[in-house]
Parts: C-alpha cells; structure tokens; sequence
C-alpha cells in the first residue's frame, strides 16, 4: 500500500524585498507541549536530525508536518507533530528563533557541540574563502525579484477596478453560502503558510500538499495576481462560520494572499497561473481573467504580454543567482561535514524522537 503523501509547506520566502519569515506561526509556544530550536553552523546535521526524527515518528503513524527551506527544498527548516503539540526547527539566520518561555515550551539543542573544532581551525582559510560571494548571490537574487514584482503591481493596478472587486466579492458570497455551513462555533483561527516559494530550482508549488488537506479544490485561473480580495472574502466568512483556515501569501507578494485552504471543510482554493500550472482536475474552476474588464484586457494586450516576458525573464535571473548561492553553500557543507560527528547526531535525534513517543 502507497505511503500518503506528505503535508509540506514553507515558512520563510525569498521575497521581493528580501527573506521574508512566517516563523512565528509554527507553533504557538503558550499552546506547545516542546518546541526544539536547533543551533549550530553549516552542515552540522540540523536537516539530518530533523529528518531523522520524522521518519521515526512517521514510522509509528503520527502525522508530520514538514517546513522546507526556501533556499534549496530539498533541506528541512523544521518539523511540527500536530498531535503532540510539538515542532522541531532550525532557529539560526535567517529565520532566528529566540525561547518565549525557556524550558517551560521551548529549549536548545546545541548541534555545534560535534563539531571537530581543532580540524575546522586548520581549514579556516577555505571556509572564509568559500563564504566570500554567498550574501551578494542573495542580495542580487532579491534585487531581480523586487524588479519582477514591480511589473506585478503595475499589472494589477491596470485590471483591478472596482467592477471587478465587486465580482469577485460576489462570487465568493455564492460560493461561501454553496459551501460553508455555519458551525456555532466561536470564530475559527488563521494560521499563514507559503506554499510555495522562489527556489534556486526555479518557482515551486506544493499542490500536492492541498490535495492531501482538500478533496474539493477550486482551481482559481489567475494569470495576474488577482485573486487576493476573493480570497480574503472568502477566509472571513469561513472563519466567521467557525472555521480555521490556512492562509498562503504569495512569495513574491507576502502581503497578497494566493491559495486558502480550509481542512475541517476539505475545501481549498489554488491560484493557478500559466507560469506554474496544476495540472489536476479541479472540483470547480473559476476563472478570474475572464472576470477582469474585456476592453481593459484588450486595449493593454501587447503591455501585459511584454510585463509577463519582462518578469519572467527576472524571476529567471533571481533564480539563476539562487542557484548560485545554493553552490557556494554545497561547497561550505562539503568542507564541514567531514568533520562532524554524525553519530552524535543521531543519537541526539533518536534520543528526542524517544521521549515524544514516550508520550505519543
């Protein structure tokens, strides 16, 4: 029988304007029962480790919610075990965790301690060569994002209007009265994930993650970034009916919603561009161009067509630069992990996967 696919999602964003974190909507610290903050450098094993506690847990049919780093998505941020009320995250730049409630909620876990220092002390030269470049690959990556969000916003402000707000208001009404039955609960809680982000691989989306959460998916056709204030209607009155959402921000938008998803009702909302299809059947489609003004559309056809190659053409940069970064990184790792004690790794990862189970 087929493993389920995995629930994953990003807390961090390389994002026009720099990295951009969610972190402090892992897990709430007042409601958590553990929450380990990883420390250490490069390649000290805090990806392993927590790779390592996952599949352990996983193994004894606890859900897992993995956070995959932004940088390269195939590396771990951190870990949360929903029915434990427990998370494990690295909490080093850039996405620093500091405790709340020290040892009552959260407490270190010191992975630079298998570090074999006296040999890292005589590769010191390489290591401080091998940094050299690694911020400004980053800093150039967001000045080409920051350049393709420009010509974003510059897209929506010619096809938002009012009429279209309107529509969009209106259809997501028929659609709440459709789908969301009052529950007479108290409000329901927002809680805010990327689900996808700008990677060295290029733009990434975990569709798979919303099929696993929803069995009824809207498909929302969105060439432009409109769909933000249908959205937001749309997660106002789930919530209002008693229901927590899932909030996903765009990447290169963090202050624009682009998906929503609602598990308890099994209902998901997906922004799908040209750019980065799904390539499911949807339950419904909506689709949001065809909402926007038809002469609008037409009188600016050859302007948002050159706007669409334009951005392209930077996110492509951004990556390219991305990609670069992730290079430099694989070289740092290189030189470290020869000269980490792994097995001290494990040991502390079987150790923590132990006395959460103990309690399981």
């Amino acid at each position: 029988m087929a493993a389920e696919p995995d629930v994953r999602f990003y807390l961090g964003a390389n994002s026009p304007s720099g990295f951009y974190s969610l972190y402090d909507q892992l897990i709430d610290p007042a409601q958590a029962e553990d929450l380990f903050l990883l420390k250490g450098g490069p390649g000290c094993g805090k990806s392993s480790l927590m790779r390592r506690v996952a599949r352990t847990l996983s193994d004894q049919g606890l859900e897992v919610e993995y956070i995959q780093c932004s940088g390269d998505p195939d590396s771990l941020d951190a870990i949360r075990i929903p029915a434990l009320g427990a998370a494990i995250a690295d909490a080093t730049a850039p996405h620093v965790l500091e405790p709340k409630f020290p040892g009552a909620a959260e407490r270190y876990v010191n992975l630079g301690e298998f570090y074999d220092t006296p040999a890292l002390k005589t590769i010191k030269g390489d290591i401080m060569a091998c940094m050299s470049g690694y911020k400004g690959c980053y800093s150039r990556a967001y000045r080409c994002l920051n350049a393709a969000a420009q010509i974003g916003e510059d897209m929506r402000a010619i096809l938002l209007t009012p009429a279209l707000e309107a529509k969009m208001a209106k259809r997501a009404k028929g659609i709440l009265s459709r789908e969301v039955k009052k529950s007479g609960r108290e409000p329901g809680r927002a809680v805010q994930r990327f689900l996808g982000a700008v990677t060295w691989q290029g733009p990434v989306c975990n569709y798979t993650t919303a099929e696993v959460l929803c069995r009824r998916i809207y498909e929302l056709a969105d060439t432009y970034g409109l769909a933000h204030n249908m959205l937001t209607h749309l997660a106002a009155g789930a919530m209002a009916a008693g229901y927590d959402v899932i909030v996903c921000p765009s990447p290169m938008a963090p202050d624009r919603m682009e998906h929503l998803l609602i598990p308890t009702l099994s209902l998901g909302f997906l922004s799908v561009s040209p750019a980065l299809p799904w390539g499911k059947h949807p339950y419904r489609r909506i689709r949001i161009d065809a909402m926007a003004d038809p002469e609008l559309l037409h009188r600016n056809k050859a302007r948002l067509k050159f706007s669409r190659k334009v951005s392209a053409a930077l996110v492509e940069e951004g990556v390219e630069s991305l990609a670069q970064a992730k290079a430099i990184h694989d070289d740092l790792e290189a030189l470290y992990n020869p000269h980490v004690d792994f097995d001290g790794v494990y040991r502390t990862a079987d150790e923590i996967a132990a006395e959460l189970l103990a309690r399981a």
